[in-house]
């Protein structure tokens, strides 16, 4: 299991360095470089959890296990990151603190459907990366962007980050966090509920 946590803690750091470049950027041009972390995610085989949700063995306990393993790595990534961003780049703290109010605003539904279409798109694009077809990942990632669809890891980084805006994160974005989970799981999983088949 340490392998799966040094391998997700990395995962959650390529995600952040994502989040970063779109918050600096903002809009279409910062949802492509936004690209990258997950890039380097599929390129290096790192364990995201939305790159993994929806390839586990689900008969496996193990394997839910390691699920588990993945969330707390990527967090812990997103929390290193969130803590180096208070010095390296402090100006956008405060984008982190209008996305994750824009969460709040939104609400424990709606952030957790609107995951459900990210895990969705996630999925789709890395089970193209693995097959070595890249252009998938350069419009998923900005398509869930754009799309305002929500990214459990990627909030992670940029609810973490909102802390510096106050001393510590709402009940209420905690309670949403893990309704984004949920809904990327299920989203992640939509091919093999609905089509019944591997691909």
């Amino acid at each position: 299991m340490f392998k799966t946590l040094r391998s997700s803690f990395l995962a959650g750091i390529c995600i952040s360095l994502g989040g970063i470049a779109f918050m600096k950027v903002g809009g279409l041009e910062g949802a492509i470089l936004f690209t990258f972390g997950l890039l380097t995610v599929v390129h290096y085989a790192l364990k995201l959890y939305t790159g993994t949700a929806g390839f586990f063995k689900v008969e496996t306990p193990s394997e839910w296990a390691e699920l588990i393993f993945i969330i707390i790595g990527n967090a812990i990534g997103c929390c290193t990151m969130a803590m180096l961003v208070q010095v390296i780049c402090p100006e956008i703290v405060e984008t982190a603190g209008s996305i994750a109010a824009k969460r709040e605003s939104a609400g424990f539904i709606a952030c957790s459907l609107n995951a459900v279409c990210c895990g969705f798109i996630m999925t789709t694009a890395v089970q193209f990366g693995r097959k070595n077809h890249f252009l998938p990942l350069l419009f998923g990632v900005p398509l869930f962007i754009m799309c305002g669809f929500t990214h459990s890891i990627a909030d992670a980084f940029y609810f973490l980050t909102s802390i510096g805006k106050s001393s510590m994160i709402s009940k209420d974005l905690v309670f949403i966090w893990w309704g984004e989970i949920a809904g990327n799981f299920i989203g992640c999983n939509l091919y093999r509920m609905l089509c019944l088949k591997k691909t």
